[in-house]
């Protein structure tokens, strides 16, 4: 038995879907964004178990969050962060889950749904929606524009619906035509009038930053009553990447210092220094001023630096580091995605 007992806390609650069933004992998948501060637990365990299907909901902490979201025992985990688990190994889904950081969406069916859809052989990922995740873009200005027109009901605000032009940069950049913009350089757009939306563009230079949702994922939030954030975006067509870096000891070890400090962002981080010449860490690809976001597949966001440290040295001989270059990070902080963009990062 494999258990997980992250920490929880909810930012917006799901709402659960309607429990009709299909006439074969087959319910609708519920949907979740739990949303914690370092303090606090996820509030349930993770199990694999013998003689039971899929990774099994258990052990929900009385009157925590999880609890009181409506998270059931024996509920089966079908999709994190909008990626199908139900066939991934056990070890992988739980370091999923503890790669969002401090924001996971997860969505799970009930036990007897479960079991019924099993019994009759259904794919289980046709009950859920292709893509619920909403797209980070960054635009560069070329001589024509971003690319985009912006369209707003008249006498509304926040209300900003984007036309793209083919081939130009939104189009190059990844903005999916007729989709609604969330965001702008990591601020929301809610409060704003269409003036203040051409203000804020033109302030922008020759680069923007894009939430965006298709009318599709936006309904998709909507109707169940979820904040849709940065944290949960599609990062795939963004400039900035996350590196994986695998690091065997040699003789001389890793060849790295790891030093805490502060982050250009804000915050304090873990920076990667004194990287030796033909060690380890240099053959794996590490450059001086890296920022550790992950050991061996789990977020160290709010954890001190000992801890850190006892988790590298946790493996004998090897460890697996995620890191960003500081350009990347300061984006991604200025954008509003923080340490909880890892998932999409690094998946």
């Amino acid at each position: 038995k494999f258990e997980f007992n992250p920490k929880v806390g909810i930012d917006n609650p799901a709402l659960t879907l309607t429990e009709d069933t299909d006439g074969e004992g087959v319910g609708e998948p519920r949907f979740y964004l739990l949303t914690k501060d370092n303090t606090e637990t996820f509030g349930f365990c993770l199990h694999e178990e013998l003689g039971c299907q899929g990774h099994v909901i258990r052990q929900i902490e009385q009157g925590g969050v999880a609890q009181r979201r409506g998270l059931q025992d024996g509920d089966r985990l079908l999709q994190v962060n909008g990626h199908f688990v139900d066939h991934m190994d056990h070890l992988r889904v739980v370091q999923k889950i503890k790669a969002s950081g401090n924001q996971v969406l997860l969505a799970v069916l009930d036990g007897a749904s479960y079991e019924a859809a099993k019994s009759l052989g259904r794919d289980l990922s046709q009950l859920l929606p292709e893509d619920i995740r909403p797209r980070l873009c960054h635009v560069t200005r070329d001589k024509s524009g971003f690319g985009f027109n912006v369209s707003c009901p008249e006498g509304t605000k926040g209300t900003f619906q984007l036309s793209v032009l083919q081939d130009g940069p939104a189009d190059r950049a990844g903005v999916p035509p007729g989709c609604w913009l969330l965001e702008l350089n990591g601020d929301s757009v809610k409060n704003y009038s269409h003036m203040q939306l051409n203000r804020k563009l033109k302030q922008s230079g020759n680069k923007v930053t894009l939430l965006v949702a298709s009318s599709a994922v936006e309904e998709f939030y909507r109707l169940r009553g979820l904040r849709v954030t940065a944290a949960l975006a599609d990062t795939s067509r963004l400039p900035f990447k996350v590196r994986e870096l695998h690091l065997v000891k040699g003789p001389a070890g890793y060849g790295f210092l790891l030093k805490e400090d502060d982050c250009s962002s804000g915050g304090v981080g873990q920076f990667l220094w004194d990287v030796d010449v033909g060690l380890p860490a240099e053959r794996a690809g590490m450059k001086e001023g890296d920022r550790v976001l992950a050991v061996n597949g789990e977020s160290i966001e709010g954890l001190g630096h000992e801890q850190i440290v006892h988790r590298i040295r946790a493996r004998e001989d090897q460890v697996t580091l995620l890191v960003i270059d500081p350009a990347g990070d300061q984006f991604y902080h200025s954008v509003g995605s923080g340490g909880t963009v890892l998932l999409w990062l690094g998946s």
